[in-house]
């Protein structure tokens, strides 16, 4: 603080004795502020002071609005505010000090009048360091290995009131009653993701003890990275009485466990890395994704079993689960990472909003910490950055709204922050704001510093205004909510057989079923136009359906899948009939990521996911269309769809070498019988009849580079057809975007389809033969199926997924 300003403060004190020194500090900060924006140098100008007061007379305006407010209370603030107002018109220098303060005073007296503040009697929020992760990260900060130790699990009695608040550690006398760590404090450690149960009784939390035995780094292929994932080195879900009271540990092992949720039917929905995998584009980097558990942490099941990171569960007020999604399936892996929803069993995961940008530049990059706003359809998030932490501009989310792939649906709260990464870098100076609570649509609670270190807790609104609760000069807040019961969200009844409870309360005993079906109405009902086909829409004949492998590997594009970088290892599962009528319905398999590709009359992709879903034992998937607009009203037929009126098609094994995708399996014996005696081994011509001169080779001879083949190396790059799956290959123009194109991928658009017939030399391909090639580029002509084994692969033996 400057010299000047800090006198200035240090005189305020007498009149100022009800209000903590950080406030105070945090006025002449905003004053400072406001003068170096109007370049006015005046400290506590009447401009400024104007300005308060204006503002405190609107939010008179609007909180006198709200069901339960003082009104005499209220009318004696704005009685007081005008009374400031005119004297300010002849006031001396000398007095522009005290006006400002008393404005101050009075505008916080309007915030204390505010129903939902004034209501606040307990506050409960954690104190933690910001990660120490080298990699600075979105995924980086949630393990163990990047905490930084100290913090601490508080709660401020009366935040607002007059008098000072009261500051309790909750569990300064609290010894762990069950667990591994029984009979100790939890001292020296890191907390994270404080969560208060919906009738305030519970409170669920993460903590890292932070205690290392290998503090020396890994060396990869020139990859750095941590490699101690161990119990004290992982987060645990612990659980305490709002007392601080009853603290029992409920999870442990060499994995963290983070982000507890309590669900509307009391089972704790939480973040794991126990599905095992590895992130395709980063350094040793486990995969964490949902998991739920009954709240003495028994019977832990998989919710998500997506490949990639997710982050963050909350309960909207449909009873619906909220979470972030990082999903790069084929596309950039920067472009989207925003909010999802499913039931909270895990069933039908889908993306309303954020999931397909033009352009990353249009929008947040990253959503965190999304919430429901009570009694509002909106949400309140963090627009934060890939390579950042949790932190950023503050938003709002209409998933009602048409996502035109860019703002459409975001409203900035904090217009004064720009999103980090996708408008300003480097991000480290925009991680402002934090961990957004909403208390309507108009007030929120989070964490703020202006200069993005030592994080306050703040009360703002939509309007703009700000007020300091309560700081730490020492580390930062993080996480408040109110510690009080709220509105229990409907409980939507489980229809997936996984938990214990469903089995126990249906009587199935331990006979869970194992299979999952799905139906869809209408493949035609889509968001898009098919391509034409004689003046008429291509009839869509059957659906492939394709299994993504979780990554075994720690390090990007090690081994590398195919030409496409960053690309996920896939095995086709094979294809089910979609009738007249566009429906279809069938039995799908149980906890794998799998996607769908529409295929015409000859087995090639008309379209494709670039995403992925799952399903779980004995859940009903129901698709209206293909990419069927979500906020239409579907045109269903009167009748029944016909693939309804029958039983469930069983998937179609694909041929050989699709399962995994295995291009020497796959592609190379029609190369071999149809193209090597002209594309033969240029060294050897007599061993293969090799004829011309500049010809590419496509022999299956292992020396091409990634231990692909020859063939693979000709190939791959210019005449085979692949999305990129690394940072800013949405831009690219062919192997990029966000969405695929109907039509325009795969085999209709690798330029190989102008040699795959009689006019390149007489070449007649069986259709078998052309399916295998066609097969191959529509699924992103990948080389090797699995992250194992490679040599095994590139010899044309089959090798199953570690992590199938």
């Amino acid at each position: 603080m400057k010299p000047i300003i800090y006198a200035i403060f240090v005189s305020m004190f007498s009149c100022l004795a009800v209000f903590s020194d950080e406030i105070v500090k945090d006025w002449i900060v905003q004053d400072e502020q406001f003068r170096v924006a109007k370049k006015i140098e005046v400290p506590f100008s009447p401009e400024h002071t104007r300005q308060v007061i204006d503002s405190a007379l609107a939010l008179c305006g609007r909180i006198a609005t709200i069901s339960g407010v003082d009104q005499t209370a209220i009318n004696t603030v704005i009685v007081s505010l005008k009374a400031l107002q005119n004297t300010l018109t002849t006031a001396a220098p000398e007095q522009y000090e005290s006006l400002y303060l008393e404005a101050r005073k009075l505008k916080r007296a309007v915030i204390r009048c505010n129903p939902h503040l004034s209501k606040l009697q307990k506050l409960l929020f954690i104190t933690k360091h910001d990660a120490d992760d080298p990699s600075f990260h979105m995924c980086d900060q949630f393990y163990g290995f990047t905490a930084r130790p100290g913090g601490g699990l508080y709660v401020l009695e009366n935040p607002l009131s007059e008098e000072p608040p009261k500051l309790v550690n909750l569990l300064a006398n609290s010894v762990v009653g069950q667990g591994r760590m029984k009979g100790r404090k939890l001292q020296g450690g890191v907390f994270l993701s404080p969560e208060v149960s919906f009738d305030g009784k519970t409170i669920y939390f993460a903590y890292c003890e932070a205690k290392s035995t290998d503090t020396s780094w890994k060396q990869e292929k020139s990859v750095q990275y941590y490699h101690e994932w161990s119990e004290s080195r992982c987060y645990h879900l612990f659980r305490c009485n709002a007392d601080g009271t009853d603290l029992v540990q409920l999870t442990d092992g060499s994995v963290n466990d983070f982000d507890p949720c309590e669900l509307p039917d009391g089972r704790i929905a939480f973040i794991s890395e126990r599905r095992g995998g590895f992130l395709r584009c980063g350094r040793y980097c486990p995969v964490y994704t949902l998991f739920s558990m009954e709240p003495d942490g028994s019977d832990i099941i998989c919710l998500s079993y997506h490949e990639t990171h997710e982050w963050q569960p909350s309960v909207d007020h449909n009873g619906m689960l909220l979470y972030t999604r990082w999903d790069y399936v084929d596309r950039d892996t920067n472009a989207a990472h925003h909010l999802w929803t499913c039931f909270p069993d895990g069933r039908d995961p889908r993306s309303y909003h954020g999931n397909y940008p033009v352009k990353r530049e249009s929008r947040p990059w990253m959503e965190m910490d999304v919430r429901a706003i009570p009694n509002s359809h909106r949400y309140v998030a963090v627009a934060g950055a890939h390579h950042g932490h949790a932190f950023g501009s503050l938003v709002l989310i209409d998933q009602r709204l048409e996502d035109d792939g860019a703002m459409s649906q975001v409203t900035r709260l904090t217009p004064e922050v720009p999103f980090p990464e996708s408008e300003r870098k480097p991000t480290n100076p925009f991680m402002i704001y934090g961990t957004p609570w909403a208390f309507s649509e108009d007030d929120f609670l989070c964490v703020y510093d202006s200069e993005a270190k030592n994080r306050g807790i703040y009360w703002i609104d939509a309007a703009g205004n700000r007020e300091l609760i309560y700081r730490d000069t020492s580390i930062s807040a993080h996480s408040p909510m109110p510690l009080a019961a709220r509105q229990r969200p409907p409980v939507i009844p489980a229809q997936t057989t996984q938990s214990a409870r469903y089995r126990n309360e249906n009587n199935t005993g331990n006979n869970s079923n194992d299979k999952a079906l799905v139906g869809i109405v209408n493949v035609y009902q889509s968001d898009f136009d098919f391509p034409m086909v004689n003046n008429q829409p291509v009839k869509i004949k059957a659906i492939r359906i394709i299994q993504l492998f979780a990554k075994s590997t720690p390090v990007p594009d090690d081994p590398k899948i195919g030409i496409a970088k960053q690309t996920n290892a896939r095995g086709v599962l094979g294809t089910v009939p979609v009738e007249e009528d566009g429906s279809a319905f069938f039995e799908a398999p149980v906890g794998k990521p799998i996607y769908f590709q529409a295929l015409d009359e000859h087995g090639r992709a008309v379209q494709s996911m670039r995403s992925a879903t799952y399903l779980h034992s004995g859940e009903q998937l129901t698709c209206i269309g293909c990419h069927e607009n979500k906020r239409n009203q579907p045109s269903l037929n009167r009748t029944t769809a016909i693939a309804f009126s029958r039983p469930p098609s069983l998937i179609r094994n694909d041929i050989s070498g699709s399962y995994p995708l295995n291009f020497v399996q796959l592609v190379q014996p029609v190369l071999d019988d149809h193209c090597v005696q002209c594309h033969g081994d240029q060294e050897h011509p007599a061993a293969t009849g090799f004829k011309t001169k500049h010809a590419f080779d496509l022999t299956g001879i292992t020396d091409a580079p990634n231990g692909w083949t020859r063939s693979y190396q000709s190939l791959a790059k210019n005449y085979g057809f692949y999305f990129h799956s690394d940072n800013g290959s949405i831009n690219d123009p062919i192997h990029g975007g966000s969405r695929t194109s109907a039509g325009k991928f795969g085999a209709s658009a690798s330029a190989l389809r102008d040699y795959l017939d009689e006019n390149h030399y007489g070449v007649k391909l069986s259709p078998e033969e052309r399916r295998r090639i066609d097969l191959w580029l529509d699924t992103n002509s990948v080389f090797y199926g699995t992250y194992e084994n490679t040599r095994v692969q590139s010899l044309g033996k089959d090798v199953r997924p570690a992590l199938e």
